[in-house]
């Protein structure tokens, strides 16, 4: 009797074992979830810029009517771009800084909210440190102008934190969101454009090699086509802006170009093939196009992520195409530098400051953060200030020296 007993008591204490792990595992969840959600609704800053202007911002949505789309799904579609212009302003006396996402594109922007959009801060939490339309600074007779080109499908938007900063140095910094091809442009009409899969680059990358290749190519060609457009448009700014803000304020003799990821690669090949960039900066991103057998001849800075002890093929592969780049560049002009510890993903806002800390913990334990985001960024802001510093306002007359002891994280590469 006593066997049939014992089995039955160890039954019920496995059944309640049971019963308590499966209570604790869904109050762990309901924690966790809890605290991602109050994280999604909690105000976060960017950090500060560091130079000493205020930040202007303004938006348009520029139409082309003498470009075609080539990725648009109807044949003979215009180029229409969403374009984001930072710019030096007068320190406001009681001006509100403007939302990080202006109110007019955050309703349709936004969408619904799942567990994916929970591990991110709720945009209309962000503060960001831009004024709308604010006086454009005196201090300058004309300030540089630098494009701004994001990673991958992203908007531009999201690198906000290396803008801001740029700007406060004394810089006209322009970005732009692209329909078909940026995951999600929304214009100030309402209307809200959604990336094509076949524009996707990230698709581009799980294609064999030939078809990889046309493929970015494609990509490639497109942004570098719309970069042009926007300096076109630019152009026409200086001449004769409606505002008058602008006219006769754009130094377009002082052009640079700088982007992260594909971001990069696109400022590598607009500075290959426009003679109006004077000077472009690659974000650890992989190049393409003719600029790899051509190389440059226009200063250029590779800022490259800790790809220390990586040693894949496709590793090896971009490293070389950079190396060859490189080779091709008049020593004088180059600069090529890693960030120790930094991660790919946190050279935007939404890696670097506004992922959940659940998120980071999670990637910190996977070994793939080495070093804090807003560190990074801080580290980013003076390597891209003091390039463009440098060949653009002509700060220096002698090879780069980027080296400082504020920022020990810098190795400069040979």
């Amino acid at each position: 009797m006593s066997g049939p007993t014992n089995r039955k008591r160890r039954t019920g204490w496995i059944l309640k074992g049971v019963a308590v792990l499966a209570i604790i595992g869904v109050l762990g969840i309901a924690a966790l979830l809890t605290v991602v959600w109050l994280e999604h609704q909690t105000i976060v800053n960017l950090p500060a810029p560091t130079g000493p202007f205020a930040v202007g911002r303004e938006f348009y949505d520029w139409t082309d009517d003498a470009g075609i789309d080539t990725l648009a799904p109807v044949p003979g579609t215009k180029r229409e771009l969403l374009v984001w212009l930072w710019y030096p302003s007068v320190s406001p006396s009681s001006a509100p800084v403007d939302s990080y996402l202006p109110v007019e594109l955050r309703p349709k922007r936004n969408g619904g909210t799942s567990i994916l959009t929970l591990l991110t801060r709720d945009d209309s939490k962000v503060r960001g440190h831009s004024i709308r339309s604010a006086q454009l600074s005196p201090q300058q007779r004309s300030y540089p102008v630098v494009i701004m080109r994001a990673g991958a499908s992203s908007g531009v938007l999201n690198y906000s934190t290396l803008i801001e900063d740029l700007v406060s140095h004394g810089y006209v910094v322009v970005g732009f969101d692209a329909p078909y091809r940026t995951g999600r442009t929304v214009f100030p009409d309402g209307r809200v454009i959604d990336r094509r899969p076949e524009n996707n680059p990230e698709l581009c990358a799980e294609k064999d090699v030939s078809q990889q290749a046309d493929c970015m190519a494609k990509l490639v060609a497109v942004w570098t086509a719309d970069t042009g457009y926007v300096l076109d448009r630019l152009e026409r700014l200086k001449d004769s802006d409606p505002s008058g803000k602008f006219t006769g304020r754009l130094d377009m003799t002082s052009v640079g170009v700088f982007g992260h990821s594909l971001g990069g690669a696109i400022a590598a090949q607009f500075c290959h093939d426009d003679a109006r960039c004077r000077a472009g900066i690659d974000i650890d991103g992989q190049p393409f196009g003719s600029v790899v057998k051509s190389g440059l001849r226009r200063p250029f800075m590779f800022l490259l992520a800790d790809h220390h002890g990586t040693s894949d093929a496709v590793s090896r592969h971009i490293e070389a195409n950079i190396q060859a780049i490189y080779d091709h560049m008049n020593p004088d002009n180059r600069l090529r530098i890693a960030i120790r510890g930094a991660s790919h993903f946190t050279f935007s806002d939404d890696g670097a400051v506004l992922k959940s800390s659940v998120v980071r913990g999670a990637l910190r334990m996977a070994g793939m953060l080495h070093i804090d985001a807003r560190r990074q960024l801080a580290v980013t802001s003076y390597c891209v200030h003091t390039f463009f510093d440098a060949y653009l306002k002509g700060m220096s007359n002698t090879p780069l020296g980027i080296s400082t002891s504020v920022y020990p994280e810098i190795q400069v590469l040979q």
